[in-house]
């Protein structure tokens, strides 16, 4: 799964010099909260977020409302964006796993996608991350969700697979990640169709050294 598949291609952006006012219009017309900040031949020069957007009323406690009117007429994108030296991006060929790690390292909403020569083709968003998190567990799909607590050892995915593929049931969607707190042991993720949740209960119990830590039906 790469950045290229899953960013939203060809965002929405802006110019330095266009006025702030015109990108709160924008953000909230379109609904969106990043704009990339482009010159010409849509190079990347800075970030406009919702945040940025927003003024502390601490700093305008000293103008009355026609000052402020005036003082918001006149700034433009390039005073309140995210510059270029403190923007992090990233390549459409990167992993969608690396860009969560990115985002999280820095604790960012988003990442502007760009080429080479730093030319914007795509945004990838905390909520396009999301989107595939939950498309991978299977979200919005009928069936039975079940985590169990395997240890960290060589084939015990495979216990797992080949107990549900004997009794002619499929998995529709697996994950794992490794169990908190728990050292030396994973927590795996599966959403199987056409199956009770006592029926896969059953099955799962049997499988020694493994832990049947949730399980339940999901009504799509």
């Amino acid at each position: 799964m790469l950045v290229r598949d899953y960013m939203t291609k060809h965002p929405i952006m802006i110019s330095p010099e266009a006025l702030v006012t015109k990108a709160q219009q924008i953000i909230v017309e379109n609904k969106v909260r990043h704009l990339p900040v482009v010159t010409d031949g849509k190079r990347l020069v800075g970030l406009v977020t919702r945040n940025r957007l927003n003024i502390p009323p601490s700093d305008l406690t000293s103008f009355n409302v026609w000052e402020i009117s005036r003082i918001l007429s006149k700034l433009k994108v390039k005073d309140v964006m995210v510059k270029q030296e403190d923007l992090v991006t990233i390549h459409q060929e990167a992993v969608i796993e690396d860009a969560a790690a990115i985002m999280c390292r820095n604790k960012i909403g988003c990442l502007p996608v760009v080429d080479e020569d730093g030319i914007v083709i795509g945004i990838i968003s905390e909520i396009d991350l999301l989107a595939e998190l939950s498309s991978i567990l299977g979200g919005g799909v009928k069936g039975v969700r079940v985590t169990i607590r395997v240890p960290d050892k060589v084939g015990e995915f495979a216990k797992v697979t080949t107990a549900i593929a004997s009794k002619g049931w499929g998995i529709y969607s697996s994950g794992g990640v490794p169990a908190p707190k728990t050292p030396d042991y994973w927590d795996m993720v599966l959403k199987v169709r056409n199956v009770t949740v006592d029926e896969l209960a059953e099955v799962l119990k049997k499988i020694e050294g493994q832990e049947i830590r949730d399980i339940r039906e999901i009504r799509a």
